[in-house]
C-alpha cells in the first residue's frame, strides 16, 4: 500500500486491491485551507479478519503514513479555534445525524477528487511521505473536536435548550422536572391510619407506612409527639398537648382565665380539683344550700386521666364523692352537671368539634365547617336520685352508648345515633334558630379556650425544642366537645388531645363475634378533616405555585407557546388540586384576632418567665431568675424587699409543688408564677379590677425589659468599637457605674446577658 502528503495538507491512502466500494469512510477536519479529505482503506478495518495480510511487513510504510496524517493535523490545527462555530454550523447543515449512525459525509465541493478504480494502486507522486521528512511534533494542546461529534454535541444542546424554553435562569431539568410527592411517615398513626391513607391517596402524595431512613416531609403520629425521634419536617402533635388537656389542667388553665375575665369565661362550669379542693368544694356547696334552700344541684365526677366516660358518674351531695383510696392514686376533677340541655327527638347530645392548632407563634387556629353529634341512646329526664346512674341517659360518650341496645347504626347523616353535626343545624334552622348566632358563640368558645391553653404550650415547647436546636414544626387535630343548652348556649365539656379517627365501627354478628363495618358519617367528617389539614401544611405548596408562575406571565418578546411547547400547553396548567373539593377547614385566628388580644394577658406572663428561665429545657423557674425578674422589672421597693420576694417565692413554690405529682424538677411552675404576678399586681395597683392591675403590671415589665435590652445593643456596639481602636479609652466608661447609682443594673454582667437574651419564636 502506497501513501503520500501533499503539501496542501492532503493525506491520501491508495486503497487495497480487495477494498470493497461500500467500506469507503470519508473523514472532514477543519483547517485554514479547503477541508482536507482521506479514504480510509478497508484493509485497516478488515485488518483482524484476514483481509490484511502483509501488513506485518510494511510497518515502514505504515509509520511514514502516520507522520503524514501528523503533518497534515498540525496544519489544520492552525486556525481551528476560530473556524468552531462555523464548522458546526456547517455540519449541521450537510446533515451529521445521517453521519453519526454510520453513513458516508457529502464531499464538499471545492475539492474535486479523481476517482480511481478499486483494484488499481496510485503511483507515486512528488510530495510523497517517502520524499518528504516528517514535521516536528505539534504542541501540546488538545486536538479539536471533529465536526461530526461536535456537531452531534451541539444538535443535542438546542434540542435540550428547546424542551427548556420559557423557564428561568438555572438548571433547565430541574426546573423541569415535575415536583417530587410529599413525603408522609404513618408507622405511629394508629387508630386514624384509615382515614389517614384515604387522604394521601386522594392527595396524590407518598405514604411510607413502615417509616423511611430518609427525613419524611410529615410525619403523623397517633398519641403524642414523642412517638417517634424527630428533628424535622412537621409532626401533627405539640409537646405538651396530651399534658395540657387533662381535666385538672384544662380546669386550672380556665380558672386563670376566669378569675381575670369571669364574664368571657362562663362557659366552662365551676369546677373543683379532688382530692386538693375537697373541702373548699363541700364548704362552697353548704354556703349556696344555706343561701337558697331551693337549689337542688347535681354534680359529676371525672377522672383526670379517663378516657371513653371511664370512671365518670353523678353525685347529688358532697358527701357521695367515692374517697375510698381512689382520688389520691387517681385524682379527678367535680364539676356542676348541666340539669337543662337541648334535645332532639327527647334525647342528650353533644358535638365533636375539631379544631386545627395549625400555629403556637403567631397563634392560627382553624374550625371544621362541619362535625359530629353523638346521642345518647335512652330518653332524657332530669338527674334524680332514681336515674343517677343511668349512663344511657346522661352521658354521650359514644365508647359507652354503642353498647347499648338502642345505638342505631345508620347510613344516613342525619338519622341514628351518630350524625354530622350540619344535619343538626339544618333541622335546628327549619325551627327558626339562628345558625350564624350559634356559629358565632361557638366559634368565640374555641378561641378563648385555645387563648387559655397557649401559655403553659409555649413552656412545654421551648422545652422539648429549645431555641437554637434542630426541631420539627408542629400541628395538631383537637377535639372540642361542646354541649347545647336549651338557650342554644355552648358550654365547653373537655378537650381531646387525640380525637378518635376512625372511621369504621364494630358490629356484632353474634354473641362474641364482631366485625369491623365501615361508617359512612365518620369517613364524610374525618376524612376531610385529615385531607384539608394536610393542604393547609403541605411544605411544598409554595414550591409548585412558583414553577406554575411562569406559564401564567410569560415575558414579552419571548417565543410563543408554538416555539417551545406543545399547542395548547400554556392554556392548561394542571393544579394538582383540581380533583379535590374545597377545604372544610376555617381560618378564625388570626381572622378575628381584633377581638380577642386583649384576653391574652397571660400568654405575655408566659413570655417574661420563658425569658427568665435561664436554662434551655428548664420549665421551672429558680430562685436566682425570679429574682432577676425582680430586678430587672424594677418591681422591688421599701414596701417590697428582696428577702419578701424569697419568702413569696418560697411559700407559692412550695405549696405549687405539693399539688403536683410530678417532682422530678423543683422550682417555680407557669401557674405558680401567675399566681405570683397576680400577688404582685395587687400590691402595685390596688385600685383597680384585677384584670387591669396585671395589665398594667405586664405592660411595666415590658418597658422596662425593653429599655434593658436597649442598652445592652448600645453597651455592645460600643464594645465592638472599642476592640477595633486598641488603646483608646472605653465609650461610655462612666455609664455602668451611673446606672449602678441609679439603681439600673449594669448593661453588660453576663448574668444579665444569660438571663434575659432573646429567644427564637416559635413555629
Amino acid at each position: 500500500m502506497a501513501a503520500a502528503a501533499s503539501v496542501t495538507g492532503l493525506a491520501t491512502w491508495a486503497p487495497s486491491p480487495r477494498e470493497s466500494p461500500r467500506l469507503r469512510r470519508r473523514l472532514s477536519l477543519p483547517g485554514p485551507r479547503p477541508a482536507a479529505a482521506a479514504v480510509v482503506s478497508g484493509s485497516l478495518s478488515g485488518h483482524g479478519d484476514g483481509q490484511g495480510r502483509g501488513a506485518r511487513g510494511r510497518g515502514g510504510a505504515w509509520r511514514r503514513v502516520g507522520a503524514a496524517a501528523a503533518a497534515a493535523l498540525s496544519a489544520m490545527r492552525r486556525g481551528s479555534r476560530d473556524r468552531e462555530p462555523a464548522a458546526g454550523r456547517e455540519a449541521e447543515r450537510v446533515g451529521l445525524d445521517a453521519g453519526a449512525a454510520g453513513e458516508p459525509e457529502r464531499e464538499a465541493p471545492e475539492e474535486p477528487r479523481e476517482e480511481r478504480a478499486p483494484g488499481r494502486p496510485r503511483a507515486a507522486q512528488e510530495g510523497d511521505a517517502s520524499a518528504v521528512p516528517p514535521p516536528p511534533p505539534p504542541p501540546a494542546p488538545a486536538p479539536p473536536q471533529p465536526a461530526r461529534a461536535r456537531g452531534l454535541r451541539l444538535h443535542r444542546e438546542a434540542a435540550g435548550k428547546g424542551r427548556g424554553c420559557g423557564r428561568s435562569s438555572g438548571n433547565p431539568a430541574d426546573e423541569l422536572r415535575p415536583p417530587r410527592p410529599v413525603t408522609v411517615d404513618s408507622s405511629k398513626a394508629r387508630t386514624s391510619l384509615g382515614a389517614l391513607k384515604i387522604s394521601i391517596r386522594q392527595l396524590r402524595w407518598k405514604e411510607f407506612p413502615f417509616g423511611r431512613r430518609l427525613p419524611c416531609d410529615i410525619y403523623w403520629h397517633g398519641v403524642s409527639f414523642h412517638d417517634n425521634d424527630i428533628f424535622s419536617g412537621q409532626v401533627n402533635k405539640f409537646p405538651g398537648m396530651t399534658e395540657m388537656v387533662r381535666k385538672i389542667t384544662l380546669s386550672r388553665a380556665v380558672r386563670i382565665m376566669q378569675n381575670l375575665f369571669p364574664e368571657e369565661y362562663n362557659f366552662y362550669p365551676r369546677s373543683w380539683i379532688l382530692p386538693d379542693e375537697f373541702q373548699l368544694f363541700v364548704a362552697q356547696v353548704r354556703m349556696v344550700k344555706d343561701g337558697d334552700p331551693s337549689w337542688k344541684p347535681t354534680f359529676i365526677v371525672k377522672p383526670d386521666g379517663g378516657c371513653q366516660g371511664d370512671g365518670i358518674y353523678l353525685i347529688k351531695d358532697p358527701s357521695d364523692i367515692r374517697l375510698a383510696g381512689t382520688l389520691q392514686s387517681r385524682p379527678a376533677v367535680v364539676q356542676e352537671y348541666i340539669c337543662k340541655p337541648l334535645l332532639i327527638d327527647k334525647l342528650k347530645f353533644d358535638i365533636r368539634l375539631y379544631v386545627l392548632l395549625k400555629s403556637l407563634d403567631p397563634l392560627e387556629i382553624y374550625i371544621a365547617k362541619d362535625g359530629l353529634s353523638r346521642f345518647c341512646t335512652e330518653p332524657y329526664q332530669e338527674p334524680s336520685p332514681k336515674n343517677l346512674h343511668h349512663v344511657f341517659m346522661h352521658l354521650t360518650n359514644y365508647s359507652l352508648n354503642i353498647h347499648s341496645g338502642n345505638f342505631v347504626h345508620s347510613d344516613s347523616t342525619s338519622t341514628g345515633s351518630k350524625r354530622t353535626f350540619s344535619s343538626i343545624l339544618c333541622r335546628l334552622s327549619s325551627k327558626g334558630v339562628d345558625i350564624k348566632k350559634v356559629w358565632s358563640d361557638i366559634i368565640s368558645l374555641v378561641i378563648k379556650t385555645v387563648i387559655a391553653l397557649t401559655p403553659e404550650l409555649k413552656v412545654f415547647y421551648q422545652s422539648d425544642i429549645p431555641a437554637g436546636r434542630p426541631g420539627p414544626t408542629c400541628f395538631q387535630i383537637l377535639g372540642f366537645d361542646i354541649l347545647l343548652m336549651k338557650n342554644l348556649k355552648p358550654i365547653l365539656l373537655e378537650v381531646n388531645a387525640n380525637p378518635s379517627m376512625r372511621i369504621e365501627h364494630e358490629q356484632e354478628l353474634s354473641p362474641g363475634v364482631f366485625e369491623n363495618v365501615p361508617s359512612l358519617v365518620d369517613e364524610e367528617v374525618k376524612v376531610a378533616v385529615i385531607r384539608d389539614t394536610l393542604r393547609l401544611m403541605d411544605p411544598l405548596k409554595n414550591k409548585r405555585e412558583k414553577q406554575s408562575q411562569p406559564h401564567k406571565k410569560p415575558l414579552a418578546g419571548k417565543e410563543g407557546p408554538s416555539d417551545c411547547e406543545p399547542a395548547g400547553a400554556s392554556d392548561t396548567n394542571p393544579n394538582p388540586e383540581a380533583h379535590l373539593p374545597s377545604i372544610c377547614l376555617k381560618q378564625v385566628f388570626p381572622k378575628y384576632a381584633k377581638q380577642f388580644n386583649y384576653l391574652r394577658l397571660v400568654d405575655r406572663m408566659a413570655n417574661l418567665f420563658i425569658r427568665f428561665l435561664g436554662i434551655k429545657g428548664s420549665m421551672k423557674l429558680g430562685p436566682t431568675g425570679f429574682r432577676t425578674f425582680i430586678r430587672n422589672c424594677k418591681l422591688s421597693s421599701s414596701s417590697l424587699s428582696m428577702a419578701a420576694v424569697d419568702i413569696l417565692y418560697i411559700d407559692i413554690t412550695r405549696r405549687w409543688n405539693s399539688m403536683t405529682l410530678d417532682q422530678r424538677d423543683s422550682g417555680m411552675c407557669l401557674q405558680a408564677f401567675v399566681e405570683a404576678f397576680f400577688y404582685l399586681a395587687q400590691r402595685k395597683f390596688k385600685m383597680l379590677p384585677l384584670h387591669e392591675q396585671v395589665a398594667s403590671l405586664v405592660d411595666l415589665c415590658e418597658y422596662h425589659l425593653s429599655l434593658l435590652d436597649e442598652r445592652r445593643l448600645v453597651c455592645g456596639r460600643s464594645s465592638r468599637a472599642g476592640g477595633r481602636a486598641p488603646g483608646s479609652s472605653t465609650p461610655q466608661g462612666a455609664t455602668p457605674s451611673a446606672q449602678q447609682a441609679d439603681g439600673h443594673p449594669p448593661c453588660c454582667t453576663n448574668s444579665a446577658r444569660k438571663s434575659s437574651g432573646p429567644r427564637r419564636a416559635l413555629s
